[in-house]
């Protein structure tokens, strides 16, 4: 069977959700035991993410190839069983360094090369990378229609509608109708306007998802679908939701994947999606809380960490628990004993994650040394692993100048080092240690109770390394090494054993945790955080015993 096309596109403004719609009909049609692939089109002129600012373009997502994509790449994996490459992100910058490259090479024998047919062309051999051996390819498009830069791609999938033929190919427009507190009322011209912009380049939309924060009566479906030339029944709300992992239920409770399989000509056996019922159960009705700290370099925008949140609901919701986040800026640690104690005393879990630079380093040490002596649950990722190996030879291998080349060159104690291979490499794009390597596993620890297997593949960007000279001195000071390259160059996970739950990892965990599916080490530290928390508040009884006696007294 040929491959059919969902293209979803957007109007109105931008982060109204449109990764999580794409996720979301991609968890549906897989419900329904289609095979899917995805794939997000950027329009901005980077090559990829990679060297893009975290305030500005949110987490970069790495794929097991090593591709620095987008973080709605993240959505899909975590909605789907899909496994996306550097294939299933393609921004507008890469495909004109594709073109030049060619037109350098002299591939385009002399001829003019222009938007049309050349970036277009570009464009569709990208879609058409992604259709093999699947039944459906959703494609996302990046922006919102009107935007200059998303021109090459909106007419390059209006192409493909006329290439392939109208039964292969469906566009699901994702639009707002905003609710006007002053006049009391939703708004549908936002969506009129959208669809009218869409329609002028030559694309009419099949199905509209109507952003709104609340209930879409009938008549005001009525009115969209006349004006913008659909189906009343095509007319779905994408309401607010407590959870993104709502998300689909929601839409698929208004028949968008009947929509869907009709419009492309499809024939499916019945949606299988108890799985995604019982999260939102389990969701909606915690057994307890948790409570973990982040402390991070980029907490002020939640998406620079979006994986990782993610992660850690999956992990709560391995023991049915409410995840309580507690995001917390590094550099206001700096500013002493007291506002660590502020911030951390109530605390369950602290987890440093990844980053770059020497920003807050201090507070991110002092966030380590809480974590080691309080004896609290700690997880360490990429540079929060590297932190606590530094925290660890400082305050306990008697190493007191022990840090990192990238914060400090001249350190006589280099415990963490640039990867060998990128020593004299000062370009910044794709100049890491990135995608999925293995990683051996040592018997009776912490990190192999959690897979159960002696071997494993994750995921790694990071362009600092544990340096082995300081293993023997690090390892009897107390520092496990638990986890390692099979080559045995790199160190990949460090544990302290006369702790309750001390880990650090060299690569990103966060990217292959599921939903469905929590990754084996963010379910055991939220556990171990979990029985933290039943310890002190055991440990606290017989205190508010004697205070109530006293009271009574």
């Amino acid at each position: 069977m040929a491959c059919k096309y969902v293209f979803v596109t957007g109007g109105v403004v931008s982060s109204l959700g449109k990764g999580v719609a794409a996720a979301s009909i991609g968890a549906l049609l897989e419900s329904r035991g289609l095979r899917i692939s995805m794939l997000k089109f950027d329009p901005y002129l980077n090559v990829d993410p990679g060297t893009m600012s975290p305030f500005q373009h949110g987490e970069v997502f790495v794929t097991d190839d090593g591709a620095e994509t987008d973080l709605d790449l993240g959505h899909y994996e975590r909605f789907t069983h899909a496994r996306l490459t550097r294939d299933n992100n393609v921004t507008a910058g890469r495909i004109y360094e594709t073109i030049l490259a060619k037109e350098r090479r002299g591939d385009y024998l002399g001829k003019t090369v222009q938007v049309i047919p050349h970036v277009t062309g570009e464009i569709k051999a990208a879609v058409r990378r992604v259709s093999e051996g699947v039944d459906v390819a959703i494609i996302e498009i990046g922006g919102t229609v009107g935007d200059i830069e998303s021109l090459p791609f909106l007419e390059a999938i209006r192409q493909v509608r006329q290439e392939e033929g109208r039964e292969n190919v469906v566009f699901v427009h994702l639009t707002l109708v905003p609710y006007i507190a002053a006049a009391g009322e939703l708004k549908t011209k936002p969506t009129q306007h959208s669809v009218k912009d869409l329609r002028e380049i030559g694309i009419q939309a099949d199905i509209l998802l109507c952003r709104t924060d609340r209930f879409l009566p009938r008549e005001m479906r009525e009115k969209i679908a006349l004006f913008c030339n659909v189906a009343e029944e095509a007319v779905v709300a994408a309401t607010d939701a407590a959870s993104i992992y709502e998300v689909p239920a929601l839409l698929g409770a208004q028949g968008l994947d009947d929509l869907l399989l009709r419009y492309l000509h499809l024939e499916a056996p019945p949606p299988a999606m108890d799985g995604w019922e019982a999260l939102v159960r389990r969701m909606r009705n915690p057994q307890g809380r948790v409570a973990i700290a982040v402390v991070g370099k980029y907490v002020e925008y939640e998406d620079s960490y979006k994986s990782l949140k993610e992660a850690l609901l999956h992990g709560a919701l391995a023991g049915n628990w409410e995840l309580d986040v507690h995001w917390i800026e590094a550099q206001e640690l700096e500013a002493g004993a007291q506002e660590v104690e502020r911030r951390l005393g109530g605390v369950d879990g602290i987890l440093v994650p990844g980053g770059f630079g020497k920003r807050g380093i201090g507070g991110m040490l002092l966030a380590i040394e809480y974590a080691r002596t309080r004896r609290v649950p700690f997880f360490g990722i990429c540079l929060g692993m590297q932190c606590s190996v530094i925290e660890f030879a400082r305050h306990v291998a008697g190493l007191p100048e022990a840090n990192s080349s990238e914060f400090d060159p001249a350190t006589p104690d280099r415990v963490i080092y640039k990867l060998r291979e990128l020593r004299g490499v000062e370009e910044m794009g794709g100049t890491m240690r990135l995608g999925a390597w293995p990683c051996r596993l040592e018997l009776h620890s912490r990190a192999y109770a959690a897979y159960g297997q002696p071997e494993i593949s994750e995921r790694h960007r990071h362009r600092y390394e544990y340096n082995r000279d300081y293993e023997a001195r690090l390892v009897n000071a107390g520092l496990r090494i638990t986890g390692s390259s099979p080559d045995g160059q790199y160190v990949e996970i460090v544990e302290i054993e006369d702790h309750p739950w001390f880990l650090g990892c060299q690569f990103h965990p966060e990217f292959q945790s599921r939903p469905l599916e929590p990754h084996p080490l963010f379910r055991e530290f939220t556990a171990a955080a979990h029985a933290y928390q039943q310890t002190r508040a055991r440990a606290s009884e017989p205190e508010e015993i004697f205070h109530r006696s006293a009271r009574r007294a």
